[in-house]
């Protein structure tokens, strides 16, 4: 399916394109400020391209079977409520996100599968958490938290404060999926991965090993919950990915971590800005 022939707008965090992927046919890019966002890939939504919408994927396939609730902090271009509907079908999925033009252009370009039950909520994802229906909290089998403002996530939606409130929409073995982006000194992600210990019992950080030895810019996906992760069928479903990548948790997940302080309201700040080379988008 061909988006139209302006595929871009004008938003809040910039300008906001919707590129065909030309070495995979019926996929398409959302790059916003000249920073890619979302991979989508209409004729297979459980083709997944950018590393850690694979990780957080591999967390739903480890929850029990069947439809699922699921909150999405963080819209994009919908690939995760996308991978969701495929692959449970009947799921039932809310979706927070701030820039509402950039919704109604993702879903014009790229549209949902016929009858997906994905209702979206405008606001700021921490405003609009405390907006939601009263049956949603501890009913989430799953929340995603995906927030950022350009290539940042915003200082207000990683505190500890915020984190309570995430964690309150999770059922007893729901799981929370954050995706962190951090430099390579690591410590948004180290401090990241201590507040949501706080939290919830059993966490895990997921990421390629260069990662997390601090060798490059890149992605963390942090897991929680108050039951234990099922990890032990995680190697598995690791190891089919395209890059070399591992979780970390327990006592290892506490060493990583190491004096980490957890963030509060008033401590908080944004994740650290990419360096200038570590998203290019070409488009020759």
């Amino acid at each position: 399916m061909p988006v139209s022939d302006v595929p871009e707008i004008r938003i809040a965090a910039g300008l906001a394109r919707i590129e065909e992927d030309r070495h995979s046919p019926g996929s398409y890019t959302l790059v916003v400020d000249g920073t890619p966002q979302s991979h989508v890939d209409l004729d297979d939504p459980t083709n997944l391209h950018f590393e850690y919408i694979r990780r957080i994927a591999h967390a739903i396939d480890l929850l029990p079977p069947g439809p699922m609730t699921a909150v999405h902090l963080g819209a994009g271009a919908l690939t995760l409520p996308r991978y969701v509907e495929a692959t449970r079908p009947g799921s039932r999925q809310q979706v927070l996100e701030l820039e509402s033009d950039l919704v109604d252009f993702v879903r014009r370009e790229l549209p949902l599968p016929k009858g997906a039950s994905v209702r979206v909520r405008y606001g700021d994802a921490r405003e609009t958490l405390g907006k939601l229906p009263a049956g949603l909290t501890g009913s989430a089998d799953l929340v995603v938290v995906d927030v950022f403002a350009g290539p940042q996530t915003p200082a207000h939606v990683t505190s500890v404060e915020f984190y309570r409130q995430v964690v309150s929409l999770l059922a007893p073995h729901g799981v929370v999926a954050v995706n962190v982006a951090d430099n390579a000194q690591l410590q948004f992600v180290r401090s990241q991965a201590a507040t949501l210990s706080s939290v919830l019992e059993h966490v895990a950080a997921v990421a390629d090993t260069t990662m997390l030895k601090g060798r490059r810019f890149g992605n963390v996906v942090l897991l929680g919950s108050a039951q234990p992760l099922p990890l032990d069928r995680l190697p598995r479903l690791l190891a089919g990915d395209p890059w070399p990548s591992k979780a970390v948790a327990g006592a290892e997940l506490a060493d990583w971590i190491g004096g980490a302080q957890v963030v509060t309201d008033a401590t908080a700040v944004p994740s650290p800005l990419p360096g200038r080379t570590v998203f290019q988008v070409r488009r020759d």
